[in-house]
């Protein structure tokens, strides 16, 4: 009589994602725009009384966004699924991974500078240009080079890291501008809309794993280029969606002129170094933790449904994202420099704790959804501390700059990991050590603008 061995697979709790979406909606419904513009005065997304330019541009924007966030979620989840079914092993999708990390750190660099020269729009346009390429190459040729995609879905991927976000403020600074609005209505329309942006995202993203799960279906050798296609189409969309609309006019400012400005405004302001090194261990923080999030996983020695933890930490990150209005606009109000500081220790300590013992994968799950939590306030709040320090025209740049050293230090721990064997808990303790680093950075800022209101007193 045969013995029968039961596998031990481990999946969240159901009622997690019950609980998020829960948490989300109420977090959403009662949220403190909703009930204090009447008394207060400040203007939001929400507001009806807004331009109707405006309106259109924030709506048509979200929907862009949300159609990109899918383009890129469809690369983060099913690009390993994609490698591993055309027989690519693990060292060698590190060894892609880092290619398309090496290229970003040599091109992307300065494809901000190039977004505030010639506009962030033209440079949008060409995220769904290089998405569009992949998709056709993955579509029509019969072996696809994975290592074009790569390189090409790695500088797609930069590009939309900063250049979104400098379209929507430029925008509404023309906008806002035209219609004679006070800067205090400008701040909080632009709050608003980095949180929404936060939280579509990782809805997209959520969107884009259902998505692709639906496109291939159980018949995988048939349908492994449906995901292919969908991108394809997206692509499309947006391209026609972004030349049919009102044209960016040209800059006209120099290559002299704009080194001369980024001389004076960004190279020598301190509070402008402290919040590049800031977003910098916040890129690298959150690149470590999608690489190694699943060998951290399956180190407990059971097997998991990574598909189904997944979107427990996007739900987490939107959690934290509807928490922004609460904490920033709400009966809180608390300042955002004195507490961004405190929330990056928190996720110092909570990437402390993993890279100490990450073998109990309950509790290493639920200190993952946490640093989401965390990360999902401290991206909408770091972009509003952007708007206050660093001008429009500059602000690409600045971005794009801030995310080299990052790659830099990506590219060198994991090609140290891949021939040294160094190990995950020494990169996610790098990671602690990235957030403690930027709760320091964001000290010294604060006290900067101490000093300042001091000034402005006397």
């Amino acid at each position: 009589m045969g013995v029968v061995i039961e596998s031990d697979v481990w999946e969240p709790n159901k009622s997690l994602n019950v609980f998020l979406f829960v948490a989300c909606f109420l977090s959403i419904y009662f949220s403190p725009f909703s009930s204090s513009n009447s008394r207060t005065n400040i203007s939001t997304v929400f507001d009806h009384s807004l331009p109707s330019s405006l309106l259109r541009f924030q709506r048509s924007f979200l929907l862009l966004y949300s159609l990109s966030s899918v383009l890129e979620g469809l690369w983060v989840v099913f690009g390993e699924f994609e490698l591993a079914y055309y027989g690519v092993s693990r060292e060698l999708m590190v060894s892609i991974l880092l290619v398309g990390y090496g290229v970003s750190l040599l091109v992307s660099s300065f494809l901000g500078v190039v977004s505030d020269l010639i506009g962030p729009k033209r440079v949008c346009l060409l995220f769904y240009v290089l998405h569009l390429l992949v998709s056709i190459w993955k579509r029509f040729v019969a072996n696809p080079s994975l290592w074009f995609a790569s390189v090409a879905l790695s500088i797609a991927s930069s590009i939309y890291s900063f250049s979104f976000e400098t379209w929507v403020v430029v925008e509404h600074d023309k906008v806002m501008n035209f219609n004679s609005m006070q800067l205090g209505q400008k701040q909080d329309m632009l709050n608003d809309m980095f949180w929404l942006m936060t939280f579509f995202e990782s809805v997209s993203f959520v969107g884009s794993q259902i998505l692709g799960n639906w496109f291939i279906g159980s018949n995988v050798e048939k349908n492994i280029a449906s995901p292919s296609t969908a991108a394809l189409a997206i692509a499309i969309i947006c391209i026609i969606f972004v030349t049919r609309g009102h044209k960016e006019p040209t800059r006209t400012s120099s290559l002299d002129d704009y080194k001369q400005l980024f001389s004076t405004y960004i190279l020598h302001d301190k509070r402008i170094w402290l919040l590049s090194w800031i977003q910098t261990c916040i890129h690298f923080s959150t690149v470590a933790f999608w690489i190694l999030w699943a060998p951290l996983v399956v180190a407990d020695g059971r097997e998991v449904v990574l598909g189904l933890i997944y979107p427990c930490f996007l739900g987490a990150r939107m959690l934290g994202s509807t928490a922004y209005p609460w904490v920033f606009s709400g009966p809180i109000s608390f300042r955002a420099d004195e507490c961004l500081g405190y929330i990056f220790l928190i996720m110092g300590v909570l990437l402390s704790i993993i890279a100490y013992d990450y073998q109990e994968i309950n509790i290493l799950v639920t200190l993952f959804c946490l640093f989401h939590v965390c990360m999902g306030l401290v991206l909408p709040s770091v972009a509003r501390l952007r708007t206050l320090c660093v001008p429009n025209g500059l602000r690409g740049g600045m971005m794009s700059l801030s995310l080299t050293p990052g790659n830099a230090a990506i590219l060198i721990l994991f090609v140290q990991r891949s021939y040294n064997r160094l190990e995950n808990s020494t990169i996610i303790a790098m990671a602690a050590l990235a957030m403690f680093s930027a709760a320091v950075c964001m000290y010294m800022l604060r006290q900067m603008g101490k000093q300042r209101e001091n000034l402005h007193t006397l």
